[in-house]
């Protein structure tokens, strides 16, 4: 199974993923960003901010870019 690197671009700046994870594929991979995205806008949430200008761009074994999900992409406004 290919790994796949999640890692997070926001207001803090850049947090790498050193561990990486095994998953099927790249739509396996999106879904697991999206989840991650969703995640960190809620706790931001619970310490009273939302913050939607953040990104996790997702990095194939060999360090390549393979997406980026933005965390406005990972929720519905409206």
């Amino acid at each position: 199974m290919p790994r796949y690197y999640f890692h997070l671009i926001d207001r803090d700046g850049l947090t790498e993923d050193g561990q990486g994870r095994e998953l099927a594929d790249l739509a396996t991979a999106r879904e697991r960003a999206i989840r991650e995205a969703r995640a960190i806008i809620c706790d931001d949430v619970r310490h009273g901010r939302i913050d939607l200008s953040g990104k996790i761009e997702v990095t194939d074994g060999d360090g390549g870019m393979v997406m980026t999900v933005l965390f406005d992409e990972a929720v519905e406004q409206g």
